[in-house]
């Protein structure tokens, strides 16, 4: 071991006592005190950090499945509008293949009632013709009989009436 003498002319000693003075006036003032208040604010600090991330994250997360529940209700009411749109359309669709079909029922008997009208009057015109024909003819054959006038002139215009 060292004896005293050569402690003191060693410079690694007044370092070391040095150094144990001032760690004890730090320890006397309350530096360590200060040191570990320093150190519990930065450990309350972090802690704080971690608690509001966590929350965030857990908001974040309740947010995330609020969105996916809107987006399934959005794609579910797309889905029940697509369905009423196609309903609409096929209703639309029969009401206008109906509407049509009376539309052609309509046209049809319209046709039919215009040919009729054409048949009776051409059946009209037929007889008509056929009347004075047949008053002609008629007239013919009596001028060149003899026989009295006032009686084929009277069978003529009878005949005339009733064809008319």
């Amino acid at each position: 071991m060292m004896n005293m003498l050569e402690l003191l002319d060693d410079p690694e000693f007044f370092v070391a006592l040095g150094f144990a003075c001032f760690v004890g006036i730090i320890a006397y003032v309350g530096g360590f005190k200060a040191m570990i208040g320093g150190l519990d604010a930065r450990r309350k600090m972090i802690q704080s950090e971690l608690d509001e991330a966590r929350r965030l994250r857990e908001e974040a997360a309740a947010l995330l499945a609020s969105f996916k529940q809107k987006a399934v209700a959005a794609e579910e009411e797309a889905a029940a509008v697509v369905a009423h749109a196609r309903a609409e359309a096929e209703a639309l669709s029969k009401e206008t293949a109906e509407r049509m079909a009376e539309f052609i029922d309509r046209r049809r008997k319209q046709a039919d009632a215009k040919i009729a009208l054409a048949e009776t009057q051409a059946t009209t015109m037929v007889r008509a013709a056929a009347a004075d024909a047949a008053t002609q003819a008629a007239e013919i054959v009596i001028r060149n009989q003899p026989a009295s006038d006032d009686l084929v002139a009277k069978g003529i215009q009878d005949l005339k009436s009733l064809m008319h």
